[in-house]
C-alpha cells in the first residue's frame, strides 16, 4: 500500500499486470546461448524503470550482473527501497544509473534490454538511430539487444482495453487507454488507468507521449545503426480465445491480425 493515499502501490500494480522478468530473462538467455553458444552474464537495462527485470536477473543468472539505466530519480529510488532491498547479498551485482540512455557509460554487455515500448519515447528518425547506435556501442563484440514492439490495425484505434488481474488476493482491472493516435505523424498518447475494488480508480498512473514505430522502419534502423542481423520472434495466438498465447518464436512472417506483440532481437 502506498502510505500518502492507502491505495495500492501503482508501481507493484503496473509490475504484477505488465511485467513478465521470469519469461524475459528465460528467453534471452535462450536466444544468447543458441546464438553464441554461451551465456550470458553482464545486462544493461535501459528505461529500466524499478528495474524489475534486472532484478531478476541477478536473482536468475549464477554470477550475472546488471545495470539499470533510467531518468528519473524517483523510480529509482522506489526500486532501490522496493526491490533490490530483497536480493541481499546479490544486491552487489546491481546497479542504477540515474542518466540519459543516451549518453549512458559504455559498460560493454552482453545483453541491451528496451521492453515496455519505451524506446518510443524518440519520436524523430535520427534521435532513435543515436540510441540505437549507442546501443551498439554499449554492447561487447558479442552483444545482442532485445527490444519489444506492439502494432496492428487496433494499435491506431482510440480505445481502452482491461484485464481483471489478480496479485497474491489483491484483485484489481488493469485498463489500457488509448487516448490520441495522430496518423500523419504516428505519435500516439496512451494512459494505464488502474480499477480497485469499491469502485477506486488510479486515474492516468502512468502516461506516455509516443511514436508508434513500425516493424519494417526499426529493422531498417538497426541496419543503419551497424547491427548485422535483425531476428523477428513473433507471439503465438490462442486460437481458443484469438488472444496471444505469451509464447514467441522467431518468425518471418507475422499473422494477420488485429493487434499483435514482437520481440527484435539485434546481433552485432
Amino acid at each position: 500500500m502506498s502510505p500518502e493515499t492507502n491505495k495500492p502501490d501503482k508501481y507493484l500494480l503496473y509490475q504484477s499486470s505488465v511485467q513478465n522478468p521470469v519469461y524475459e530473462v528465460n528467453f534471452m538467455r535462450r536466444v544468447y546461448r543458441k546464438t553464441r553458444g554461451r551465456s550470458p552474464l553482464l545486462l544493461r537495462e535501459d528505461f529500466c524503470g524499478t528495474a524489475v527485470l534486472a532484478c531478476e536477473w541477478v536473482r536468475m543468472v549464477r554470477g550475472g550482473r546488471a545495470v539499470g539505466v533510467d531518468l528519473d530519480e524517483n523510480t529509482l529510488q522506489w526500486a532501490a527501497e522496493n526491490n533490490i532491498a530483497r536480493l541481499g547479498s546479490k544486491a552487489e551485482r546491481l546497479e542504477l544509473a540515474c542518466c540519459d540512455v543516451l549518453t549512458a557509460e559504455n559498460y560493454e554487455s552482453d545483453i541491451v534490454a528496451a521492453f515496455n515500448f519505451s524506446y518510443c519515447v524518440f519520436k524523430e528518425r535520427e534521435l532513435l538511430l543515436s540510441y540505437f547506435r549507442k546501443v551498439h556501442e554499449t554492447l561487447n563484440s558479442t552483444g545482442i539487444f532485445f527490444l519489444d514492439l506492439y502494432g496492428g490495425p487496433d494499435a491506431q484505434v482510440i480505445q481502452e482495453e482491461s484485464r481483471e488481474v489478480d496479485e497474491e488476493g489483491l484483485p484489481f482491472r488493469y485498463v489500457w487507454d488509448q487516448a490520441r493516435y495522430n496518423p500523419v505523424t504516428g505519435e500516439t498518447v496512451c494512459h494505464i488507468h488502474f480499477d480497485l475494488p469499491g469502485g477506486n480508480r488510479i486515474e492516468r498512473a502512468f502516461s506516455y507521449d509516443w511514436r508508434l514505430w513500425n516493424l519494417p522502419e526499426l529493422k531498417d534502423l538497426l541496419r543503419e545503426a551497424g547491427f548485422e542481423k535483425i531476428d523477428v520472434y513473433w507471439e503465438g495466438t490462442d486460437h481458443s480465445t484469438g488472444e496471444g498465447n505469451g509464447a514467441f518464436r522467431l518468425s518471418r512472417k507475422g499473422d494477420d491480425s488485429r493487434s499483435w506483440i514482437c520481440y527484435l532481437v539485434a546481433t552485432r
